[in-house]
């Protein structure tokens, strides 16, 4: 969901320039208002700080080209909502895919235009294969991502952790032996967002990759690999050791699963602290920040997810593919919107705003409006090809993405009893292979 930029911004964002510092070209192509008079209805999930900031991205694009845009909000239900106004005849140009699930199913239902050759030629020269392989369906790129997010961050109050005397950890044994000498000094080590169910996937997802290895972190996604596999046990079973520690999380198990995400970080950064550390993607930064007046870097950092058990340490990502829809009535002046999505000024304009990263590896360092931002940024590119995306996302949405069912519930009646890990990865199979086969 976030990220930052500033001084070298000024000569990014004057995009009717062409070439800019910030590498490549300006891609809306056709020169100085070639699309006066015409018009590209968006729509996407953000609401808020992102759809306001995205509102300045599209502002640049009619700058440059002259084209008048319209974002219009459809709440977390993207393919409902994008579904019904195709059949309602009033499609919109564009949509903002916030999960690969749902990208590929936009596309075997045949609403997806593919990308044109310039926008190809970007993503082939400036984003890693990853992002490429994420924004297809067989050999055909339809999706571009132009906004993703680092779910492989732990952030911290380093007061809290300079008080326990422990410095950030470097592999996940370490971070629970950290997180009890916390515990001791009186504070409890983690706070966990258990009511929102979303954030105990991407717990499992972290574990997952760096214990399992890509390799079987890939045929989980595809659910070419079954859930009761023991990778999978041995992974909720690691999970299932925090789980039921309560000395490390705040609130214990009944807690978490009453504590949303906001509320998560709340308890880090909030004026009460309860908790020294919470898990959760680099979007942790903007709310300290915006909610609780927390200067990142110095009231709130981040250590990215320790390695588990000998692997690597994970970089999971996640993001919002833009798409162009066969059923909008202007598919040529969307196209050339997302040719300039996919160059480094479009994703300047957003970078100098906070709450995002661009996966685009043109786009300076410097772009960023503060270290922290940009090392988070600096992960993400430099993990290249080893990203893998969210797997929950790539999940069909009864078993990865929908409230009170499939994942979500299920990670979370382990939350609430992690006695029993074979059993939970039984029921995590019965549901994927029935979400899957419908």
């Amino acid at each position: 969901m976030k990220r930052r930029g500033m001084t070298l911004l000024a000569g990014c964002t004057a995009l009717a320039l062409g070439a800019t510092a910030c590498g490549g070209q300006v891609g809306a192509g056709g020169g100085e208002n070639s699309l006066s008079g015409q018009s590209i209805t968006i729509a996407g999930s953000w609401s808020g700080s992102e759809q306001k900031n995205f509102q300045k991205v599209m502002d640049a694009f009619t700058e440059k080209t002259g084209a008048k845009l319209q974002f219009v909000s459809t709440g977390d239900d993207v393919s409902t909502v994008v579904g019904s106004k195709i059949e309602g005849g009033n499609a919109p140009d564009v949509v903002m895919v916030p999960q690969v699930g749902v990208l590929q199913q936009f596309a075997k239902k045949g609403w997806l235009k593919p990308l044109s050759k310039r926008t190809q030629e970007s993503v082939d020269a400036d984003y890693a294969g990853t992002w490429k392989k994420y924004g297809s369906v067989g050999k055909t790129l339809y999706g571009l991502y132009f906004k993703a997010t680092h779910k492989s961050t732990v952030w911290y109050s380093p007061d809290a952790l300079a008080q326990a005397g422990v410095k950030p950890p470097t592999t996940y044994d370490a971070m629970l032996k950290a997180g009890h000498t916390v515990s001791d000094s009186g504070l409890p080590a983690f706070s966990v967002g258990g009511e929102d169910g979303w954030t105990l996937t991407d717990w499992f997802e972290n574990i997952y990759l760096s214990q399992a290895g890509p390799q079987n972190y890939n045929e989980l996604a595809a659910h070419t690999l079954s859930w009761t596999d023991p990778t999978v046990v041995r992974a909720l079973t690691t999970l299932g050791k925090l789980f039921k520690d309560k000395q490390l999380i705040a609130g214990g198990q009944k807690g978490s699963l009453n504590t949303d995400f906001p509320t998560s970080v709340e308890k880090v950064f909030g004026p009460k602290q309860e908790a020294a550390m919470v898990y959760e993607g680099d979007f942790v930064a903007e709310v300290a920040k915006d909610q609780f007046g927390k200067k990142i870097g110095q009231d709130a950092d981040f250590f990215p997810f320790p390695a588990v058990d000998g692997g690597k340490a994970p970089v999971v990502s996640g993001g919002d593919a833009a798409v162009v829809l066969k059923d909008g009535r202007n598919q040529k002046a969307a196209m050339r919107f997302l040719e300039y999505l996919a160059t480094p000024e479009a994703a300047a304009v957003w970078a100098k705003l906070g709450g995002y990263l661009s996966p685009n590896k043109k786009l300076a360092l410097s772009a960023y409006g503060d270290d922290v931002a940009r090392r988070t940024a600096k992960s993400l590119i430099a993990a290249g090809n080893s990203i893998r995306f969210d797997m929950s996302d790539q999940a069909p949405a009864a078993f990865g993405g929908t409230k009170g069912v499939g994942e979500w519930k299920i990670l979370q009646d382990f939350l609430r009893d992690p006695s029993d890990p074979k059993g939970t990865a039984a029921t995590l199979e019965k549901a994927a292979a029935k979400a899957y086969q419908d």
